[in-house]
C-alpha cells in the first residue's frame, strides 16, 4: 500500500506501519511500500503498539506516523558496529 492510499482509508488517524519497500538517502529513510498494522486516535496508543511490535520482531522495520503528515520520511537510526576509533 502507498502513503496516499493509506491517507484515504485511515483519515486523520495515528497508524502503526511495517515498511514493505524503502530506501536511505542523506540520513533519510524514504518508506514507498507498507502494510498498516494497527490505526489509533490517540498517539500514545500508537507508540505503546509500536513499542510491543518492535520487540517482538526487532529485525523488522516498524514505524508510526500521523497520517496528517503529507509524506512518510524517517531520519534513519544507525545501526551497526563501529570500527575502532
Amino acid at each position: 500500500m502507498r502513503w496516499n492510499e493509506v491517507q484515504e482509508r485511515f483519515p486523520d488517524e495515528w497508524v502503526v506501519l511495517e515498511a514493505t519497500k524503502a530506501f536511505s538517502k542523506e540520513g533519510q529513510r524514504f518508506i514507498e511500500e507498507m502494510t498498516v498494522i494497527d490505526s489509533f486516535d490517540d498517539s500514545v496508543e500508537a507508540l505503546k503498539r509500536y513499542s510491543e511490535l518492535h520487540r517482538e520482531e526487532p529485525h523488522r522495520e516498524y514505524c508510526f506516523f500521523h497520517t496528517s503528515r503529507p509524506e512518510v520520511v524517517a531520519k534513519e537510526r544507525y545501526v551497526g558496529v563501529r570500527g575502532p576509533r
